[in-house]
This record gives C-alpha cells, structure tokens and sequence, in this order.
C-alpha cells in the first residue's frame, strides 16, 4: 500500500493552496524512478518557480515517487527539462480520458509523465 505522508526533507513541501480549483483536482502526474533526493529537489525548485503550477498530492512508492500537478502542459515541459538534465534518463508521456466538457463538448485528459533513470 502506498505511503501517502513525505519522509525526507524534499518531500516536506508546503503545498499551495488549491486557488480556483477543487483541492484533489489534479491533471497530471509525474512519476520519478527510481528514487533520487537530487532529482526530487530539481523538480520542487521547478515547481516553486512557477505560481501557476500546485502539487495536489504526493505518493511515495518502493520503486519511486509521484507528484500529482495542476498543469497538463507544466508536466510535460517539466518531464522534457529532465531529460536534459539527466542525459541517461528516458521520458514517456501518456494520456488517459477524463471527461468530457459539458459545455464545449470537447474531451478532457489527465496525463501521465513517467521519468525513469537508467
């Protein structure tokens, strides 16, 4: 069973508050492995950042850590500067339908940015 509560320095972030959105609401994922304190404290710096960007939920895991984000396009870019900084690391960006906007009838996704280190 996953571990929902932060145990090292990097993960005792202050979370932001939610703003206009719902404070579980999340639109994408970035999943970092294995785990790397460096690593997790790039991307929390990357967050701090940016004033548009939350991290909604955090999930420690044996095999690495997911930061659950506010921002689909964040995400990615984030998942890309990764890449450039650890040259040996390698990025996988998927998508899943969420919903449906009932107004605009257009489909709503949640993504997914897996960054794995060799």
């Amino acid at each position: 069973m996953p571990n929902t509560t932060p145990s090292n320095d990097a993960l005792k972030y202050k979370y932001k508050p939610p703003g206009d959105k719902h404070e579980n609401y999340w639109e994408a994922k970035l999943q970092l492995r294995p785990y790397d304190e460096e690593m997790i404290k790039f991307v929390i710096n990357q967050i701090d950042n940016n004033d548009r960007v939350r991290i909604m939920k955090v999930l420690e895991l044996k095999t690495g850590i997911d930061l659950y984000l506010s921002s689909r396009k964040f995400a990615a870019i984030l998942g890309k500067t990764l890449k450039k900084k650890y040259k040996d690391g390698k990025i996988l960006v998927t998508k899943s339908l969420f919903s449906r906007n009932k107004q605009t009838s257009k489909n709503i996704y949640r993504v997914t940015v897996l960054f794995r280190l060799n």
